[in-house]
């Protein structure tokens, strides 16, 4: 069994007096793909913002290759190695090329030039509009921008967040397909969705509901479950 990488225990928090997750909990191992499951309003962002560093936790714990980083700053959580992609995914007032050097801040010059040429061999659509500006793209390229750029700072974990959020269904499907070509290599995912076209990507699945998270396992054993399937597989 895979070493843990990424473990949330007990985890309670929310906005103000609201409290929008209560007591949830994952843990994603090395080179792993998790898909997180539920719909909108289910706390998948809010849960996604308590593992980087965007929103305090209330209570609970979250640790990174085994070391408590509960009430790191979220800066020093991407040092460690974990990247985030938000619905947004892209600074659109700034070029590609920017965008990708954003993402790879916190990598040594040498080698993110070197990632980045990477990159723009697998994104070429990318590559030939390196100065143009993130916001003249089309959706699925900003979406794929969206990746390269949480990937230019090479991460041992993506943590991304609707990836599928605006895309026709052959965007999202290459989406999952680059993502499917990284996992390789040793990079771990958690993807946080209601497309369940992402489940393709997926060692294991949990779904959340109203902030609690319910079931945890294969995606076979989800399939195996009527309810969870009747629940959850007629999201779009």
């Amino acid at each position: 069994m895979p070493d843990e990488l990424l473990e949330a225990r007990g985890l309670d928090a929310g906005y103000g007096r609201v409290k929008v997750l209560w007591g949830a909990g994952l843990t994603v191992r090395e080179g792993e793909s998790v898909v997180l499951l539920g719909a909108n309003g289910a706390g998948k962002t809010t849960l996604l913002k308590v593992l980087l560093g965007l929103l305090p936790a209330w209570s609970g714990s979250v640790a990174l290759a085994g070391a408590d980083i509960t009430r790191l700053r979220t800066d020093h959580r991407v040092r460690r190695g974990m990247a985030y992609m938000s619905e947004l995914a892209v600074f659109p007032g700034l070029t590609i090329d920017e965008n990708l050097r954003i993402g790879g801040q916190f990598a040594e010059p040498r080698a993110l030039r070197a990632r980045m040429e990477e990159l723009y061999g697998i994104f070429p659509d990318l590559a030939h509009r390196r100065r143009a500006l993130a916001g003249s793209l089309s959706g699925g390229q900003r979406k794929m921008l969206g990746v390269a750029k949480a990937l230019s700072g090479s991460p041992r974990l993506l943590v991304m967040d609707e990836p599928s959020a605006g895309l026709s269904p052959l965007f999202v499907s290459e989406v999952i397909e680059v993502l499917g070509r990284f996992r390789g290599g040793g990079l771990a995912l958690l993807v946080a969705e209601q497309n369940v076209t992402f489940l393709d990507l997926a060692d294991r699945v949990y779904t959340l509901d109203g902030g609690r998270v319910g079931f945890e396992g294969t995606v076979e054993a989800l399939h195996a479950d009527r309810a969870l399937e009747r629940a959850y597989f007629g999201l779009k």
